[in-house]
C-alpha cells in the first residue's frame, strides 16, 4: 500500500515531521544550543514543527533566571535553527497524525540553558 501524501491545504490538519540534526558534532553552532538527536512532532507545517520542538525545551519563563535577550528561550532553540537541524515528512506508520501538537517520539532535553559563566 502506498504512503498517504500529506495534505498541506489544511492549515488546521496535524502532520507528521522529523527533526534531524543535521550540523557535525564539532559545528560550534552547537556551543549555544545542546544536541537533542532526532524528534518527531506533530505540527502544521514545517516552520510549526521548529516551534513545537522549540516549546517543548524548559524555557526561562519556567525557572528563576533571566534570558539574555526577550522573555523565552525558544527563538534561541537549536531546533529553529536551520544550520543545526533539517525538517523532514515523518512517513512511519507507527506514529499518530491524531493527537495534540506535540512531540510524539524522541527526548528534548531541559538542559538548554547553560550558564555564561562557571
Amino acid at each position: 500500500m502506498p504512503t498517504p501524501v500529506p495534505n498541506y491545504s489544511d492549515p488546521e490538519e496535524l502532520k507528521l515531521f522529523r527533526l534531524v540534526p543535521i550540523a557535525s558534532a564539532a559545528d560550534t553552532n552547537w556551543d549555544i544550543a545542546p544536541n537533542h538527536g532526532e524528534v518527531v512532532v506533530r505540527a502544521r507545517s514545517s516552520g510549526d514543527a521548529r516551534v513545537v520542538a522549540a516549546e517543548a525545551e524548559l524555557d526561562y519563563m519556567e525557572i528563576d533566571a533571566l534570558p539574555g535577550d526577550g522573555n523565552s528561550t525558544t527563538s534561541s532553540s537549536a531546533f529553529r535553527n536551520e544550520k543545526l537541524y533539517t525538517v523532514v515528512d515523518e512517513r512511519n506508520p507507527s506514529y499518530s497524525v491524531d493527537g495534540p501538537r506535540e512531540v510524539v517520539a524522541g527526548t528534548v532535553r531541559v538542559d538548554n540553558i547553560r550558564p555564561t559563566e562557571i
